[in-house]
């Protein structure tokens, strides 16, 4: 047994919530010990999830861009086969780049003391990390998540990868299957196709990003099939074998009453997120959790009043700046011992394929099932100046408000999604309504200007209406 230390706070899980607590904290005098399960801290975001993909993504890209010269005008380039260890490389330096924030020298300095390993609970204030028993008064959990791993016929034996694996690879695969019908799917589906791989994704839903509105999702799924993505939606996959003597995995696939088979060099698992709150010892203490996450209140806090849980493991919005944000919300609890509560109304959710979809609050679909009388301004990008001197005419930013205008919910599918998508998110954080939004002068040209066109169109209907002119004319004596 090594020697007892303890602390003001306790944090479990160096990713994006822990490091936010545990940086608040210890700039605060707080005693803080970070504990992380993997040898560097930055959490799955920085090493297997948001950073390597969206770095991918930018690569994928300009190869994309450089393969469609000849659209813009420009001499048509041969492209030779990438290089996949380059692409590698390129992943590492970024994440290499982005790692020394999140050092441990950094937070060291931040009085924070850092340990790796495997943290389990004891008793309720007590955790054990490799024999050494280190105590807290409170305790937050953010041991993040990892990829579910369907319970498929032949899946574990012929072998896949997740996302954990996906940026390693030793080469670009031939072709790739992609399990699942996500964010995940959609955005390297895109890169990998777009880099030379033959993609399939497998989706069990009817469409692709099955929780946004069907309008918004359908421009993303048009952009996959652009870039030759194969879309098997409405699919079950049955069973996998393989791999064979050339390497292939073979999935058979059963749509519409029809079998067939996939093979793929590669297999990608993306369906959905598990808690890494197993290896915990949460049942040991009496913390409640599910196979969802942990069961929390408002305040983030369980049914411990003492431990607290943000980012992944609480099984909702699986998102970086979710788990930030959720970070604060326990340090203003944990620390300032204050009763704020999380609220989740307009997290914001992004999808980073090309075009992409960003969204926050309400869908149309939400509203109607929730029977909330509302309205719907789409606003297609095809009037966008800027998206076509781009070549990106496509997608829409769609509002969806409830009465007197308020804003329930923006959809925006196209180019430049989530940046577009700050626009309204202050709007709504400052409670700015649609009528100075719409009087907005924004630079010409910029896609932004759509969310402002579509800001204008219900003030448009007032008006320009009839009433308006028989007023004017009454008025002025306008004869037009």
């Amino acid at each position: 047994m090594g020697h007892r230390g303890h602390y003001d706070l306790a944090v479990i899980g160096g990713g994006a919530a822990g490091l936010t607590v545990a940086a608040g904290a210890g700039r605060l005098g707080v005693k803080t010990l970070l504990i992380e399960a993997e040898p560097a801290l930055g959490g799955d975001c920085l090493h297997y999830g948001c950073v390597p993909s969206k770095t991918l993504l930018e690569t994928a890209r300009a190869r994309h861009m450089a393969a469609r010269a000849e659209a813009f005008g420009l001499p048509a380039m041969a492209l030779p086969p990438v290089d996949f260890a380059a692409v590698r490389r390129r992943i590492e330096a970024v994440i290499a780049g982005i790692q020394e924030h999140d050092s441990v020298a950094r937070f060291t300095g931040l009085g924070v003391t850092v340990r790796f390993g495997q943290a389990r609970f004891r008793d309720a204030n007590s955790l054990e990390v490799y024999g050494e028993t280190l105590t807290a008064d409170r305790i937050v959990i953010a041991a993040g998540s990892r990829a579910a791993v369907p319970d498929i016929p032949g899946l574990a034996e012929a072998g896949y990868v997740t996302n954990r694996e996906l940026f390693s690879l030793p080469g670009l695969p031939e072709s790739l299957v992609i399990l699942g019908g996500g964010a995940i799917a959609a955005e390297m589906g895109q890169a990998f196709a777009r880099l030379g791989s033959r993609v399939t994704i497998i989706q069990r839903s009817g469409r692709l990003l099955s929780k946004e509105d069907p309008d918004l999702a359908q421009v993303v799924e048009a952009g996959l099939a652009a870039d030759g993505v194969r879309l098997l939606l409405g699919a079950k996959v049955a069973s996998v074998v393989g791999p064979d003597p050339a390497g292939l995995r073979t999935v058979t696939v059963e749509q519409g009453g029809a079998r067939e088979t996939v093979a793929a060099e590669v297999i990608l698992v993306a369906q959905g997120r598990t808690p890494n709150t197993d290896a915990l010892g949460l049942d040991a203490v009496g913390i409640a959790h599910t196979k969802k996450g942990l069961v929390l209140d408002g305040r983030l806090r369980t049914n411990l009043p003492h431990v607290f849980g943000a980012g992944d493991v609480t099984g909702e919005h699986q998102f970086t700046h979710a788990a930030g944000y959720e970070g604060g919300v326990v340090l203003a609890g944990a620390v300032f011992r204050l009763p704020r509560q999380a609220a989740y109304g307009f997290m914001p959710r992004g999808v980073y394929s090309d075009p992409g979809l960003a969204a926050a609050g309400l869908t149309q679909a939400q509203a109607v099932a929730a029977g909330i009388a509302h309205t719907v301004v789409a606003e297609p990008y095809a009037g966008n100046d800027r998206a076509r001197a781009a070549g990106t005419p496509e997608g829409l930013v769609k509002l969806v408000l409830g009465k007197g205008g308020r804003l329930l919910g923006v959809g925006i599918a196209g180019a430049g999604a989530g940046e577009q998508l700050a626009l309204w998110l202050a709007a709504k954080a400052g409670k700015v309504g649609l009528s100075t939004l719409a009087g907005t002068v924004l630079p010409y040209p910029t896609l932004a200007e759509t969310g402002k066109r579509a800001a204008g169109r219900p003030l448009e209907a007032k008006l320009f209406s009839g009433l308006t002119r028989r007023v004017l004319r009454l008025l002025f004596g306008y004869r037009g």
